[in-house]
């Protein structure tokens, strides 16, 4: 499989989903102050919209492990890859639809009713989508596609807030902040339909339906953001199998790093609104760019490690390693002059971009390392945001997103590397914690009342975040180092 080129025409069906996740989870961050003003929530309710959609994940993988044990066979490998992401596009649609009942009756309700319905979708077709983008060519460049198919998500998490700002107050630039919470009915009917539509695209593409994953040798798959080349194979020795999936302690302590990353992600931009409402007086309606450039931040960092899942030379990677992040940050800036936003603001962010380059750098490809570097940046990041104050604060909290960006494939790849036979049940334990997002957001809201932390001292939560994922990247090194599973061991050639 070492010489199969990526297929292209599968893999552009496929990352359109990964667009929908980011377009829908990013667009919450809007809904959330929304929601609060014009149903009078506290900031702990307001946070039911991240808690409900995040916590779906996790009982979406309960349900497809409950039904994986009671067939006898994994759900996926039944039903088929292409028709479990179409399902799970089906189930999605039907949550989009109680949006209209819940917006006619300004019901809270039907709102995280419907959102959680959608999460409950989503969490069927990550579970098959993941798996798909490895298998689309050398499973050894899978981390690099799985880089851009989240480049892709993060397009979909830097436009969604705008769009649906300009649904619910009718212009991005409207002069007054009146929410109309009437208006979310139609671009969520639009979405459903969009659902709808791409289930039949995929129903009927050539995306294989049943797939081999015992071919996969995950432990070749080592490279977080494409800035290496692989290990050699003797530095990667599959250990012998143990009795139990939990066996494996980087994988149970990947399972906490898992939880809370995702926390600490969804959370600093979750509360993000209130933080300029409070500090800043920033309006609802003029919160949305400063949303989508959180977002946008996790697009630049994952463009960039993209760039290994492209035939291109060496050299030719090394210069889109510096290009592709002002690209993405170029992406942002062109999507808000469209909307007609003021972007001169934005222009001194390019310099926070050079700490993630020169980060990505000092990584050099390893995904312990990279782990650990980016989650000290993401501490630095709060205490500035904690500590100083007006857009100092904004542009710290939203710098966040750099350092959360290639996280998630760092944390994966250290978690089942070596799981062998359970390495399937270990990815599914993996999306199962993705429900971090809503619990730990839901514990920064409830800090967040003035009567407790406040909003801005309540980002220490953040930081423990981060601290534990900073003491993981140490942990799981070593634990795998006991298993033969050498990250500091490279091919001849494959420095920076």
């Amino acid at each position: 499989m070492s010489n199969q080129t990526t297929k292209w025409s599968q893999f552009g069906t496929l990352i359109i989903v990964f667009f929908f996740w980011g377009f829908v989870a990013a667009s919450n961050d809007i809904l959330i102050p929304v929601f609060k003003e014009k149903l009078h929530l506290s900031q702990v309710q307001s946070q039911m919209v991240s808690f409900a959609f995040y916590v779906a994940y996790t009982i979406g993988s309960l349900i497809f492990l409950v039904i994986s044990s009671v067939i006898g066979k994994d759900l996926l490998q039944k039903i088929g890859y292409k028709n479990g992401i179409s399902l799970g596009l089906i189930i999605s649609a039907l949550g989009t639809l109680m949006f209209y009942p819940a917006a006619q009756q300004e019901s809270f309700s039907l709102f995280i009713i419907g959102l959680f319905i959608v999460g409950l979708g989503f969490s069927l077709q990550q579970t098959a989508a993941n798996p798909l983008a490895i298998i689309m060519g050398d499973p050894k460049l899978g981390s690099q596609r799985l880089s851009l198919a989240g480049g892709i998500n993060n397009f979909g998490t830097t436009i969604g807030p705008l769009v649906v700002s300009f649904a619910i107050f009718g212009s991005v630039t409207a002069s007054g902040s009146d929410a109309d919470i009437q208006s979310i009915k139609v671009p969520y009917l639009i979405l459903g339909l969009a659902f709808v539509i791409v289930a039949v695209i995929f129903r009927f593409s050539s995306v294989p339906n049943k797939i081999n994953l015992e071919t996969i040798d995950t432990t070749d798959n080592v490279e977080p953001d494409g800035s290496k080349q692989a290990l050699e194979t003797e530095a990667v020795r599959t250990p012998p199998a143990r009795h139990s999936v939990l066996a494996y302690p980087q994988l149970v302590m990947g399972m906490i790093a898992i939880f809370l990353y995702v926390g600490v992600e969804v959370s600093t931009a979750a509360n993000l609104p209130e933080f300029m409402k409070e500090h800043l007086q920033t309006p609802t309606d003029k919160i949305a760019p400063f949303v989508s450039l959180y977002w946008a931040s996790l697009m630049i960092g994952r463009w960039t490690g993209s760039v290994g899942a492209f035939d291109l030379s060496q050299g030719a990677k090394s210069i889109l390693r510096f290009l592709m992040p002002y690209i993405a940050f170029g992406v942002f800036l062109l999507v808000n002059k469209i909307a007609n936003h003021d972007i001169t603001p934005f222009y001194i962010y390019a310099l926070l971009i050079v700490g993630l380059i020169a980060c990505d750098i000092l990584s050099k490809g390893n995904p312990a390392r990279q782990l650990l570097i980016f989650s000290c940046m993401g501490i630095l990041a709060l205490l500035i945001g904690i500590f100083a104050d007006k857009m100092i604060s904004v542009y710290a909290f939203i710098s966040v997103g750099l350092f959360c960006s290639t996280l998630w494939p760092c944390i994966f790849t250290l978690s089942i590397a070596g799981l062998g036979k359970f390495t399937n049940k270990g990815s599914s334990l993996l999306i199962f914690m993705i429900m971090g997002g809503g619990i730990v957001s839901l514990l920064q809201g409830w800090l967040a009342a003035p009567e407790h932390l406040g909003i801005q001292y309540s980002y220490f939560v953040g930081v423990a975040c981060f601290a534990y994922l900073a003491f993981y990247a140490i942990k799981a090194k070593a634990a795998l180092k006991q298993q033969g599973i050498d990250y500091d061991v490279k091919t001849s050639g494959s420095g920076h």
